[in-house]
C-alpha cells in the first residue's frame, strides 16, 4: 500500500512538472498588456481576438489544418498498404528489413531527415512549398499507421476472412466485408496520430516551406521580435487542438488495443 502511494505521488508529481509550463503559457495568454510581466494584471480574451482576426495566423492555421488533413490520408493509405504487405512476407529476416525500411522516418533526427527531404525535393525538382511540405509531412508520419495498423491485422482472426471465401466471397471483397472493418479503429487512430504530427511539425515545415508559413513557423518567426501574449495566445490554439485529436485517437486505443501516448 506505501509502494502504490509513493508511485501514485511520484506519477503526479511529474505530471504537475509537465503541464506546468503549458499553465502558465495559457495563463500569460490571458494578459491584457503588450507584454508578458508578472503581476499580470488585469486578464481577458483580448489576444485570442487579436490572433483570430490577424491575416496571417489565419492563413497559416488553415495551410496547416489542409496539410494535416492530407498527410493523414496519404500516410494512412501508405501506411496501411506497407502493413498487409508486410504481412504476406513469410521469411522473418526479409519482413523486419522491410518493416525497418518503413520505419526509418519515425527514428531518424528531425533535423537530418529535414536536410533528407529538402535534398531529395531539389533532386526530383520540385520547388519548396506546399506540396514539398505535404510529402515531408506524410512521408514521416507513415510509420505511425505502420505500427498500428500492423498491430490491428495480427490480431485479426483467421477464420473470419476463411469462412467470408467459403460464402464465395472474393479477395477484394473478403477485404471490404471483413479485413476493412477490423482495421478501422487502427485506421482513424493512425490518421488522428498523422495528423497531429503534421500540424505541430516545424522542423519539416522549415525545410521545406515556401513563402506561405504553416503556424509552427509562424509562431518561431514572431517569436524573434520577443515572447508576447498574442503568440502565447497562438499556443495555446494550439495547444488546445493537439489536445483534442490526442483525446480523440487515446479514445480509440480500448477498440484498437494500441496506446496513442506510447507512440507520440
Amino acid at each position: 500500500m506505501r509502494a502504490h502511494s509513493w508511485l501514485a505521488g511520484l506519477y503526479w508529481a511529474a505530471v504537475t512538472i509537465s503541464a506546468l509550463p503549458l499553465g502558465l503559457i495559457a495563463l500569460t495568454s490571458l494578459a491584457q498588456g503588450s507584454i508578458v510581466s508578472f503581476p499580470l494584471g488585469p486578464l481577458g480574451l483580448h489576444w485570442y481576438a487579436t490572433a483570430i482576426h490577424d491575416p496571417g495566423f489565419r492563413s497559416a492555421f488553415g495551410l496547416s489544418v489542409m496539410l494535416a488533413a492530407a498527410s493523414a490520408v496519404l500516410a494512412v493509405v501508405a501506411g496501411s498498404w506497407i502493413a498487409l504487405a508486410a504481412g504476406l512476407v513469410t521469411r522473418r529476416w526479409l519482413r523486419l528489413v522491410f518493416l525497418g525500411g518503413a520505419l526509418l522516418p519515425l527514428v531518424t533526427p528531425g533535423i537530418v531527415h529535414a536536410v533528407a527531404l529538402r535534398i531529395s525535393i531539389a533532386v526530383i525538382g520540385l520547388a519548396p512549398g506546399p506540396i514539398a511540405i505535404l510529402l515531408g509531412h506524410a512521408i514521416h508520419a507513415t510509420p505511425y499507421a505502420v505500427i498500428m495498423v500492423g498491430a490491428r491485422r495480427a490480431t485479426l482472426p483467421v477464420g473470419q476472412v476463411e469462412a467470408a471465401r467459403t460464402l464465395g466471397a472474393d479477395p477484394i471483397a473478403a477485404f471490404i466485408h471483413v479485413v476493412l472493418p477490423w482495421l478501422r479503429p487502427a485506421l482513424f487512430g493512425a490518421g488522428g496520430l498523422a495528423a497531429l504530427s503534421s500540424f505541430d511539425d516545424f522542423i519539416r515545415s522549415f525545410f521545406l516551406g515556401g513563402y506561405n508559413p504553416t503556424l509552427p513557423v509562424l509562431i518561431f518567426g514572431r517569436l524573434r521580435s520577443g515572447l508576447t501574449p498574442e503568440i502565447n495566445a497562438i499556443s495555446t490554439i494550439v495547444l488546445l487542438i493537439a489536445c483534442l485529436v490526442g483525446a480523440a485517437v487515446e479514445r480509440l486505443r480500448p477498440i484498437s488495443g494500441i496506446s496513442a501516448s506510447a507512440l507520440g
